[in-house]
């Protein structure tokens, strides 16, 4: 899609349409970026490990779009794109956002339409979310489990590709299962269940929270409901295996596991920093005092003990 959009806006400001420019840079970052992507990548990039191929890869996607879309803003408003330019937290090629110029993107299209459909079922879900907010059924949407009939056979398949059997939050994650592309992550809600007929989800959903099909966009028939199980505290999804990673009574596997991970790093940092600190302390010592002990070392006349330092 940014390959897309930054071809449209390059074309526009060489045919000096410069409205068009603004229009597909403004429709990109609303409807793409902020309604959609951004909203969806919190979960990778709050909860992951800073070391999980899920959290990189999103870091990558978002490194070629700022950088695709200062090239795109910056004959607008220059001012502001050479401070992003000069602040952003990696290293650039160039000192400044116009050395680079535009930045080449050949990315293909990856399963547009697929995607497109995926995204009005969105819409559609967001529009019982926003009924069942209203009436104080759920806060946040990860309060909410949807219920789903999808008639068209082609949609239903794609949206069953997208649910991976049993807990999306488990750990660790099946082979087959790449932690991002699941249909709780893309609708931002606890749990989603695909459902053979209309009836089931008008008797799991109240009327008020339902979608009918003579206004869904994506021939749908949605409905939101209160969530089961209970909530994890890091990640604020609902699921009946909070509490059992071990060690975390209130998270999920997933967040126990990364929990675990970011405990066992801060061990390796704290032994790091006391052997840094002993070396530090006690070399000069060292040298000192085994010059007058007779060729005796330091070591073999003085006991101490070094613990690691915890950080603060």
């Amino acid at each position: 899609q940014v390959t897309k959009v930054q071809a449209e806006v390059q074309e526009a400001f060489e045919t000096f349409q410069f409205y068009r420019a603004s229009q597909a840079i403004q429709a990109f970052c609303i409807t793409d970026l902020s309604n959609f992507y951004l909203d969806v990548a919190k979960d990778r990039l709050y909860i992951s490990e800073p070391s999980d191929p899920r959290r990189r890869s999103c870091q990558t996607v978002l490194k070629v779009v700022m950088e695709a879309l200062l090239s795109c803003i910056a004959p607008l408003l220059p001012h502001m794109a050479e401070d992003v330019w000069l602040n952003v937290p990696w290293a650039t090629e160039h000192d400044s956002v116009f050395q680079a110029g535009w930045k080449k993107l050949d990315y293909a299209p990856h399963e547009e339409a697929r995607w497109a459909q995926l995204r009005s079922v969105r819409d559609d879900v967001n529009v019982c979310m926003e009924a069942a907010r209203t009436s104080k059924l759920i806060g946040a949407s990860l309060e909410a489990a949807v219920y789903v009939h999808c008639a068209d056979k082609g949609l239903r398949e794609v949206l069953s590709s997208l649910l991976v059997e049993g807990s999306h939050l488990q750990h660790p994650v099946a082979e087959s299962f790449n932690a991002v592309d699941d249909l709780r992550f893309i609708l931002l809600a606890s749990q989603v269940h695909l459902v053979d007929s209309p009836e089931e989800v008008s008797a799991a959903c109240d009327e008020a929270h339902t979608n009918p099909l003579a206004r869904s966009e994506s021939g749908c028939f949605v409905g939101v409901t209160k969530a089961s199980g209970s909530k994890c505290e890091r990640c604020w999804f609902y699921d009946d295996n909070v509490g059992t990673h071990s060690g975390h009574d209130n998270v999920c596997p997933r967040c126990g596991a990364a929990l675990q991970a970011r405990k066992e790093e801060e061990e390796e940092e704290e032994i790091e920093l006391g052997l840094v600190l002993q070396t530090m302390l006690f070399a000069p010592l060292v040298g000192s005092v085994n010059s007058t002990c007779s060729g005796k070392s330091f070591a073999s006349q003085t006991h101490y003990k070094v613990l690691p330092l915890k950080k603060k």
